[in-house]
């Protein structure tokens, strides 16, 4: 049987530069390790808690927005917490990338940057990527500078008869949701160590202190 690997992407940042910084997270998933049981595990703890079963996106959730907006603070952080605790019991890994949008004064040099990052990290560790016969790229190519990143870099450092690449929303797969949870989570890694938290982030993650401890520590023992 044909090993496969699938990479699913997300970012976070804007491509019009008003967002301070940018994030580019990628998930990667061994296909030979089934993840439905947890996922299954998962839906029926929504369910006896009382929560709706919904794709999982951060930025609403955090906000009450979208398909939150009739749920109250509490409800959403049992959903934060039970999407966080599926994402613990999953076979997967990532890494996340995080630029500081001041140090890019075009678009190019970010996706240069991108390009040379996913780059380094294919060559480090080509050994585990050329194993598997078929790579599978997971993107919703919302933004042109992470699909060229991806492009340029994974499918020159990998066989281009090896890598597919296939377009999502966030809303297919629960890896491409995993890639949202960690984006959020390094996404406020940063902000704490730049005293730039506020007050959502106070509400769901605590302090500094509770959110390093707790979230960022459970998360780091998956990244790569």
């Amino acid at each position: 049987m044909a090993k496969e690997l699938s990479i699913f992407v997300d970012e976070s940042g804007d491509r019009g530069g008003e967002a301070r910084y940018y994030l580019l997270t990628l998930v990667f998933h061994d296909q030979a390790n089934d993840i439905m049981r947890e996922i299954l595990a998962y839906e029926k703890r929504l369910s006896v808690a009382g929560l709706p079963n919904i794709a999982f996106h951060s930025e609403p959730l955090l906000n009450g927005h979208k398909e939150y907006g009739n749920l109250t603070i509490e409800q959403r952080k049992k959903m934060l917490v039970t999407f966080s605790a599926l994402v613990r019991r999953l076979p997967i890994s990532y890494t996340s990338f995080v630029y500081r949008r001041n140090e890019y004064d075009d678009l190019a040099k970010l996706t240069a940057r991108m390009k040379r990052d996913i780059s380094n990290l294919l060559y480090n560790r080509l050994q585990f990527f050329q194993s598997f016969d078929e790579v599978k790229v997971y993107y919703d190519n919302g933004q042109d500078i992470v699909k060229q990143a991806l492009d340029q870099s994974i499918c020159f450092m990998l066989s281009k008869g090896v890598v597919e690449r296939r377009k999502t929303s966030i809303t297919d797969y629960t890896l491409e949701q995993a890639a949202d949870y960690f984006c959020t989570i390094e996404l406020a890694a940063v902000k704490y160590d730049a005293n730039e938290d506020g007050k959502t982030y106070n509400k769901f993650f605590g302090g500094s202190r509770d959110f390093k401890k707790n979230w960022l520590k459970q998360a780091r023992r998956m990244s790569i």
